[in-house]
């Protein structure tokens, strides 16, 4: 598994777990605003992080962390994903997944074999929004759709998210979102942040009070709507 980045410790990443998180590199998407971009657009340049000194320093750690989360880039295009998952878990930590939704069936077979104990997608946008918010002029959004669905059945806990961006979201494409996730359990809009890495440019963060229209709105269509990143 390519392994291009590893914060030893958050209280953030992982909701009521004290964890580390692992960021993995490439991604199938193209999100301008994407805040880890180089994990994306220079993967191929970077220096991996061998899987056993991610490991070995698990093992240091297991009196003081009891979680694990991997991110990316997409973690659900590593080829190696789901062993890595497995030694994670035989030595006891709980595993929080990231992924942007397109890969249904990995994931499907992933939270069955009991290998993810929270699973976090992205919904970057309403569905009409989508490829000029993902970078990608032509995309098929029958998997995320079936992502999204699979995870309202409950079998795992999980979360949807939505980075709100000033130039790329609406009220309105709040509302489509809303009504597309309908009944999911929790919602959360995290405040754009320019790492000042970006795939692209001239975005911005919306005000506290845009951010809190939104919320309100979004709790509209959820059980649990959220606000992340601002103060």
């Amino acid at each position: 598994m390519l392994i291009l980045g590893f914060q030893k410790l958050t209280l953030l990443d992982f909701p009521q777990h004290t964890a580390c998180t692992v960021f993995t590199g490439g991604c199938n998407l193209r999100c301008p605003f994407c805040h880890n971009a180089l994990l994306v657009t220079e993967a191929d340049e970077c220096e991996p992080i061998p899987e056993e000194e991610i490991f070995s320093y698990l093992e240091k750690r297991k009196k003081l962390l009891d979680g694990v989360a991997v991110t990316g880039g997409e973690p659900l295009i590593q080829p190696g994903i789901e062993d890595f998952l497995r030694r994670v878990k035989a030595m006891g930590y709980a595993v929080k997944l990231d992924t942007n939704g397109f890969f249904p069936e990995r994931l499907k077979n992933i939270v069955r074999e009991g290998l993810a104990d929270y699973v976090a997608v992205d919904i970057k946008n309403s569905p009409e929004k989508y490829p000029e918010t993902c970078g990608r002029e032509k995309l098929d959004l029958a998997p995320l759709r079936e992502t999204v669905e699979f995870l309202k059945t409950d079998i795992v806990p999980y979360e949807f998210r939505t980075t709100v961006v000033k130039e790329l979201h609406t009220l309105e494409d709040i509302r489509k979102i809303g009504a597309w996730i309908e009944g999911a359990l929790h919602w959360y809009l995290q405040a754009f942040v320019d790492s000042g890495n970006l795939i692209g440019t001239g975005f911005s963060a919306c005000s506290k009070a845009e951010m809190h229209t939104f919320r309100e709105e979004a709790a509209l269509f959820v059980k649990n709507a959220g606000i992340r990143g601002i103060d």
